[in-house]
């Protein structure tokens, strides 16, 4: 019997706003327990939240990113439910009238290009978090604190359709939802930190049927690597549960990494269980088209667009097109690079530096310290000398770590003439060395005899070798031949 895998996605991403959703405490994660709190945080009698307007701004750039609908109107209301780390005892959220619905995100998988339909996209604040066993009590005994640094803070709950029918599609979904929000600034994407974080609502059925099967819920997978192995077992779970003649319970589980299971949390709620009701200490509110109209300014080039440009105006390989769009930086950086240059070639050649050398050198250190030190303007300027032959590739990488590590200080030219870089044209000061090495290399001058021309690549990299890259390559490559054709 075949069955088909049904799911759909939450994801919580946790917003880039200086402050939390309905305080003014720092949004920041990773200080100690306890410090980025305060009275609104911990709900203290007679505080009331203000909601933050950067949150409601990055909820609208990622609308349009998507082709949502945005709300004129939008409400919050209350998610009513009792947990240690939850001080009101509720949760703000949205319910009927979220800031965003619909939208598709397009993603790829094995290079077929696919899409999802969004269901809504709304803003809610994170509750606090349970720290097992980490404290000691004075009898030596473990105990859980709570810390409610995470309390409040800034999240958008993005909600798919159940029109995923793999894992690969899932993992694919997932990766592309976590490119784009990291791309659009309004998310860090640190899943180890839980900024983006999964809910996987599976269910499997028989091919054919149309009625969806009962669906259990993976809450707060954190890798790519967990999500996939959590849904092979799931489904696996459930197939095995019904070819035995059981029935699926619609609980909410979690998965074990170690132990490579899902294990059951709690029975699944419905909205009915939760109690929403409006929140009535925060008025509706009122988006005008003029202010989504300034938010649609503010939005970068997508992803996607900007790799198919890449891909058509620097005729480089939709490979290459990818590594230059993995992060917004890089992408920015090329930008600024080739719009100071002015052939295909030269882009080329700018792509293949940022994608070897540049890459290297950027991963050591943030991006604002390697470009502060390695400008777009001082890349541009090596491409051009690479492009006239007044350097090499090889020395152009010299020069790059040569400013990495503080060697090199200046304008390129300067750096290029005080160092003697530049690349030697006249092929007589190296026509003994090129005469020993065609000579001590019978056997590669017998294979390029045959018809193998990149035999000689070997020849004129032992010359590079010798010559420390001080010569241009490709007149090494006509004097050998020439050299050869004269003496057989």
């Amino acid at each position: 019997m075949k069955w088909e895998i049904v799911i759909g996605l939450e994801t919580h991403i946790r917003l880039l706003t200086n402050s939390k959703l309905f305080s003014d405490s720092s949004n920041h994660m990773g200080s100690i327990p306890n410090k980025n709190i305060n009275a609104v945080d911990v709900a203290l009698p007679g505080t009331l939240p203000i909601l933050n307007e950067k949150a409601v701004e990055y909820a609208i750039i990622f609308g349009l990113a998507t082709n949502s609908k945005i709300s004129n109107k939008t409400m919050f209301a209350r998610k009513n439910y009792f947990y240690p780390d939850l001080p009101k005892g509720y949760q703000i959220s949205q319910l009927d009238m979220p800031i965003t619905s619909g939208g598709k995100i397009f993603y790829k998988n094995n290079e077929i290009e696919k899409n999802i339909n969004i269901t809504r996209a709304h803003l809610e604040e994170d509750a606090g978090k349970s720290i097992h066993g980490e404290l000691m009590l004075s009898n030596g005994n473990p105990s859980t604190g709570i810390d409610l640094n995470r309390a409040g803070s800034t999240l958008l709950e993005i909600v798919t359709e159940p029109e995923l029918r793999s894992v690969e599609d899932t993992v694919a979904y997932a990766k592309t939802l976590h490119h784009l929000v990291k791309w659009l600034g309004i998310c860090d994407g640190n899943m180890q930190d839980g900024s983006f974080r999964c809910d996987i609502n599976i269910s499997v059925r028989k091919y054919g049927d149309q009625k969806l099967g009962t669906r259990t819920e993976i809450k707060n997978l954190n890798s790519f690597k967990f999500m996939e192995q959590a849904i092979k077992f799931e489904c696996n779970r459930q197939i095995n549960i019904l070819e035995n003649g059981g029935i699926i319970t619609q609980e909410t589980r979690l998965y074990d990494p170690i132990k490579n299971i899902t294990v059951c949390m709690r029975n699944k709620e419905n909205s009915h269980g939760y109690r929403y009701f409006n929140d009535p200490d925060i008025l509706p509110l009122n988006i005008s088209d003029d202010f989504i109209k300034k938010i649609k300014n503010k939005i970068p080039e997508l992803p996607q667009i900007c790799c198919k440009r890449f891909q058509n105006i620097c005729e480089i390989s939709l490979t290459d097109a990818k590594k230059l769009t993995a992060n917004r930086e890089i992408a920015n950086y090329f930008d600024k690079t080739i719009n100071l240059l002015n052939s295909k070639s030269l882009y080329k050649i700018a792509a293949n530096l940022i994608l070897g050398d540049i890459t290297y050198f950027s991963n050591k250190e943030s991006k604002d310290v390697f470009f502060s030190k390695i400008s777009h303007i001082n890349l541009a300027n090596i491409v051009k000398r690479i492009g006239d032959n007044t350097i090499s590739y090889k020395i152009a990488k010299e020069i790059i770590e040569g400013i990495w590590n503080n060697k090199f200080i200046g304008e390129i030219d300067e750096i290029i003439f005080t160092n003697g870089l530049k690349q030697i044209d006249d092929m007589i000061e190296f026509e003994k060395i090129i005469d020993d090495i065609i000579q001590n290399n019978d056997d590669i001058v017998k294979e390029f005899l045959s018809g193998k021309e990149k035999a000689l690549n070997s020849l004129v990299g032992k010359i590079m070798k010798i010559t420390k890259g001080k010569i241009n390559p490709q007149k090494v490559l006509s004097f050998i031949k020439e050299k050869i054709y004269k003496k057989y």
